[in-house]
């Protein structure tokens, strides 16, 4: 029986890649981000051919790709080039937990995958229950604070807000989530942070290594509680950053981890 759906696909952003090894169509894939870390053995096989605000466009059109996926407005260009080329392009704009569920689904659907790609997001859910079970347990909330870049300070996206509430934490800055644009999550005032008091401080600086030292040495943070503790934490920006699977496992794992240590200690 013949394939009627996409066999040469070019994925510019690591969640397509993710989501079609886990569902165990990577055969379709011919190109992926250089930005690709999961899953690992994705580098060795396929070639990278972009990365997030570029992309080698003659080298895509040499993949003879029937279908690129991408994301955000940020690929806009890529998309528009990609698209006068002849090249079918599907760009997602997904924010929230639903719109990562959601988008497993949809592109499961669209490889002909859609049993698998359910039993995948129903695989998601179940994670996603079993921690926020698990975090009602906690007697005190830990108030935190996501930081995405230093300078400027951009704190948190809305997903990873509300993998923090899912993972027994509160935002400091729940009404900054919301916006989808970075530059409309910037903290123009460092004494901002100091003023909400965190309990705890995640990282994640898109790009490049967090670094906790430099964070506790900002003037005026030794009077936030997080930094006189310690609980000064990096979540690796692939498991977080990114509205892909590893976010929904990986990353709400890691945060659940730290607030739950961080619970243990104010009970001792």
């Amino acid at each position: 029986m013949a394939d009627h759906y996409p066999q040469r696909i070019v994925c510019m952003t690591e969640e397509p890649t993710e989501v079609l090894y886990a569902l165990g169509e990577e055969h379709r894939i011919v190109g992926i981000s250089g930005f690709t870390v999961r899953p690992p053995r994705a580098r060795k096989e396929k070639p990278k051919v972009s990365a997030f605000t570029s992309a080698k466009i003659s080298e895509i059109l040499k993949l003879e790709p029937d279908l690129a996926i991408g994301f955000s407005d940020i690929q806009a260009d890529i998309a528009r080039d990609l698209v006068k080329a002849g090249v079918e392009v599907w760009i997602s704009n997904h924010r929230s937990v639903d719109g990562i569920l959601a988008y497993i689904r949809r592109l499961g659907a669209m490889v002909g995958a859609t049993d698998k790609a359910d039993a995948y997001a129903r695989q998601a859910e179940r994670h996603i229950e079993a921690i926020r079970t698990a975090a009602a347990q906690f007697k005190r909330r830990p108030r935190v604070y996501f930081e995405e870049w230093d300078d400027p300070l951009i704190t948190g996206i809305r997903w990873v807000a509300e993998l923090i509430r899912i993972a027994g934490g509160d935002d400091v800055f729940p009404q900054m989530a919301g916006e989808s644009l970075a530059k409309h999550r910037i903290l123009g005032d460092q004494g901002e942070v100091v003023r909400q008091a965190p309990d705890i401080i995640l990282g994640s600086w898109c790009g490049k290594r967090f670094r906790p030292e430099r964070v506790a040495a900002r003037d005026g943070w030794d009077a936030i509680p997080a930094v006189r503790h310690g609980d000064i934490y990096e979540i690796k920006s692939p498991i977080i950053l990114q509205p892909g699977p590893a976010a929904l496992f990986d990353g709400l794992s890691a945060m659940h981890k730290i607030f739950a240590d961080w619970v243990k200690r104010q009970e001792g």
